[in-house]
């Protein structure tokens, strides 16, 4: 039964909402925000283009507020920014750039590695290797954008482990800021089983909760991203 407040005003009863769903332009947003998320990352959109509302909203069958909402929380996650006289334009990193971020993300990874090694549960480390397992199968089918998400999965859900949801959300923050930077360091075929093996360290360390170990590997594994996508930022 619906109850009338002080002014007389009747609030909607819980029934009202039966067998209701989430709108379908919410819907539409996470479409439109997941697949030019994977654009940029793809490099469909290239760093510097201007992302047109027009052209972008008629490829993936949207209109124009569901695509607005979708860049938006691209220009929050540091994808996209907006410039005077251009519009919505994708992100361009120098190299300096890239170093910084990446700098930031080592530190965090190796904060969460040592607390990983003392909080996770044995759940949660079987989780993550599981995780890794199926990596290594899309990497073996050469599913490269499918091996990417779940790569970037892994780094999540180990950061995660370490229990603090703080360390966690600030990176999570800046690893979406190098989606398409990351993406790119594994291009070539010696630089793809470089990352791979880097991943396989880290995993063999955390099963151990072989703290140093696995600082180590992180440290190095972030390092040598750094040198992998080096020649290749435009």
């Amino acid at each position: 039964m619906a109850n009338k407040d002080a002014s007389g005003t009747m609030d909607m009863p819980d029934s009202a909402f039966d067998g209701m769903v989430r709108i379908a332009r919410m819907t539409l947003h996470d479409a439109a925000l997941n697949q030019i998320r994977d654009m940029i990352i793809e490099g469909k959109l290239a760093p510097g283009m201007r992302i047109n509302e027009g052209q972008v909203g008629a490829m993936l069958g949207v209109s124009r507020t569901p695509l607005r909402e979708a860049i938006k929380s691209l220009v929050g996650e540091g994808l996209v920014e907006i410039l005077p006289a251009k519009g919505a334009v994708v992100r361009r990193f120098s190299i300096e750039d890239i170093r910084d971020i990446l700098e930031v993300i080592k530190a965090l990874e190796q904060s969460a590695a040592r607390l990983a090694c003392e909080r996770a549960s044995d759940a949660e480390i079987a989780t993550i290797a599981a995780l890794h397992e199926e990596m290594l199968a899309l990497y073996r089918s050469r599913n490269r954008l499918a091996y990417f998400k779940l790569n970037q999965a892994i780094h999540s859900a180990l950061v995660r482990a370490s229990g603090n949801p703080v360390l966690s959300e600030t990176h999570e923050q800046l690893q979406a800021r190098i989606k398409r930077i990351r993406f790119i360091g594994n291009e070539t075929p010696d630089r793809w089983a470089g990352a791979v093996e880097d991943h396989e360290a880290m995993i063999e360390a955390l099963r151990r909760r072989d703290a140093p170990a696995l600082v180590e590997a992180v440290g190095v594994h972030l390092d040598r991203t750094l040198d992998r996508v080096r020649d290749t930022v435009v």
